[in-house]
């Protein structure tokens, strides 16, 4: 067995961006950690203390045709802005094609499992892209709850599409 032909294949399965600062939390953990991360373009920081901020990461993708404009988007936050009471995610996508794209764009912020957290979707259309250029894009979408956003711990990308 030639082990120098045996390649890690990278992991875009289910990526999850923590959201910190919530209580009982001990900061973001970016889906587990099992070894294998998978944010080669996100960089992972934790932010403990500060309501709102999260760590970086990436996303999950789906069919084939989903899964290249998945690994254009990176998300750079997750959090509850106390403010305007809702939920937002702010992602990076970055079109290396030659060609531009808009893209569509759905995120799911949800908690602990058993948790009290209703899960919540954003979705943004239409975000333009140039061939080789990036795009900063906030999804946003109302918080449910009357609480503090402590119960939203995590949000991930659930269908990405460009056209």
């Amino acid at each position: 067995m030639n082990m120098r032909h045996v390649r890690a294949i990278a992991v875009f399965g289910i990526a999850v961006v923590a959201l910190t600062g919530a209580r009982g939390s001990h900061g973001g953990s970016c889906g587990g950690s099992s070894g294998s991360h998978g944010s080669s373009s996100g960089s992972h920081h934790d932010d403990d203390g500060t309501t709102g901020s999260s760590s970086g990461g990436s996303v999950s993708g789906g069919s084939s045709s989903s899964n290249k404009a998945s690994r254009d988007i990176t998300i750079d936050e997750c959090k509850f802005d106390p403010a305007t009471k809702n939920l937002v995610a702010r992602i990076t996508i970055k079109n290396d094609g030659l060609l531009d794209y808009d893209y569509d764009v759905t995120m799911k912020f949800t908690g602990a499992a058993g948790g009290t957290a209703v899960p919540a979707t954003a979705t943004k259309t239409a975000v333009a892209v140039a061939a080789g250029a990036s795009q900063s894009a906030e999804l946003t979408t109302s918080y449910p709850g009357s609480g503090d956003g402590s119960e939203y711990t995590r949000c991930e990308v659930t269908r990405a599409s460009r056209s």
